[in-house]
């Protein structure tokens, strides 16, 4: 079996679909031969789009043992329906993440996402996004949920063993003795960071850090800037579809206020290696989500790999999430948005953090139930129903 990979979602930029595309890419090479047109930051975005027929053309005259071509998200395989010439002698398939799906465009799911059931299959990343494609016309009999995997081999890294050491000369800031808390990712609306900022960390009552990771600005970039002048309407929509940092300008005047700023710092973005570290030597890491209309989170990929590093989760029971978080498996569901619930739950957990005993069953369940060699193995296995 010969598969063509298609994506502009793929390293150097970072994120959970880049990372599952990546992942999916390269692990299908043990399986059968693997062709790609992948978007990798060289050159624009929009010339990959708008030379992506021709491509797909030339590839499958160059490569005539090409069965089936896999699109790694809705976008793509949307652009491919409407402004490519279709090929009815090769299997389609594709992976939707969530936000492809919900994008708050009366249009794109009214006419534009039901195009996709042209597809031969269609992988959701969770039963919530398998949901959300069905409410807006996906045929029931063309899905497949197949959860994204998570690095297998996470619990065999090297943690520091003078850790505090090591993070108090890079950062310049003394946590022994504190109990670290740990959030992850771009500072978008869905993902809550002002909403536990403002509304939960003023009510924790025990001596700890909340340490943000992930991409941030400590000025207002031009994008920032570009998007005051737009009407609100248009700038949502426009922010959703370049996956703006919404949150950002709020969590940044937050973290300026002097009683919060002695209790949350933003590291910035960090190397692989260096995050693992501290969630490892973290007490709890947490994603307290909140709804966003014509937003949603496919999974919660980053819940796998703090569970595997044997950190304690607590994340908000909404979209994808609940797809990884198992309650009182590898980690514990709240209610998205019930402050007093998470307060609560929190300083509980603080009191008596999680021992050596529960931590372990959280690493050892992670590990049985989600992989990347499972995810790329469930897709090969559907991907081969289709083309025997």
């Amino acid at each position: 079996m010969e598969v063509l990979f298609v994506s502009h979602k793929y390293p150097p930029t970072t994120g959970g679909m880049e990372k599952q595309s990546y992942e999916l890419v390269v692990g299908m090479r043990k399986w059968c031969t693997v062709h790609e047109l992948i978007y990798k930051g060289i050159g624009s975005r929009l010339s990959f789009f708008l030379a992506l027929g021709k491509n797909i053309r030339h590839l499958i005259n160059q490569h005539p043992n090409i069965t089936l071509i896999h699109f790694n998200d809705a976008l793509i395989a949307s652009y491919y329906l409407l402004c490519c010439r279709f090929n009815p002698h090769i299997k389609h398939t594709v992976t939707i993440h969530g936000l492809d799906v919900v994008f708050p465009s009366f249009l794109y799911r009214k006419f534009i996402l039901p195009k996709l059931n042209r597809f031969d299959l269609i992988v959701a990343v969770s039963k919530a996004t398998a949901q959300a494609a069905q409410s807006v016309g996906i045929a029931t009999g063309k899905l497949r949920v197949i959860s994204n995997g998570v690095d297998e081999k996470i619990p065999k890294h090297k943690f520091s063993l003078n850790f505090h050491d090591d993070f108090q000369a890079r950062y310049r800031l003394d946590i022994r003795g504190k109990q670290l808390l740990v959030a992850m990712g771009r500072p978008v609306k869905r993902k809550g960071f002002s909403w536990f900022v403002e509304h939960v960390m003023p009510h924790l009552q025990h001596d700890y850090l909340l340490l943000f990771i992930g991409p941030f600005h400590w000025k207002a970039t031009k994008q920032e800037r570009f998007f005051k002048f737009l009407p609100p309407f248009f700038r949502n929509k426009l922010a959703l579809f370049l996956g703006a940092p919404t949150d950002e300008p709020k969590l940044r005047q937050l973290l300026s206020k002097p009683e919060i700023r002695k209790r949350a710092k933003h590291l910035g973005r960090l190397p692989f290696d260096e995050i693992l570290n501290i969630l490892y030597h973290a007490s709890a890491f947490i994603m307290p989500n909140i709804e966003i209309e014509g937003d949603m989170e496919g999974f919660g990929l980053v819940c796998l790999e703090a569970a595997l590093c044997g950190t304690t989760v607590f994340a908000s029971h909404t979209g994808g999430i609940s797809d990884a978080v198992k309650h009182g498996k590898n980690g514990y569901l709240l209610p998205s948005e019930q402050a007093e619930e998470w307060i609560t739950t929190l300083n509980e957990f603080m009191k008596k953090p999680s021992d050596e005993e529960k931590k372990t069953a959280s690493v050892n369940y992670t590990k049985r139930h989600f992989g990347w060699k499972k995810m790329v193995k469930a897709y090969y296995e559907a991907f081969l129903g289709l083309v025997a």
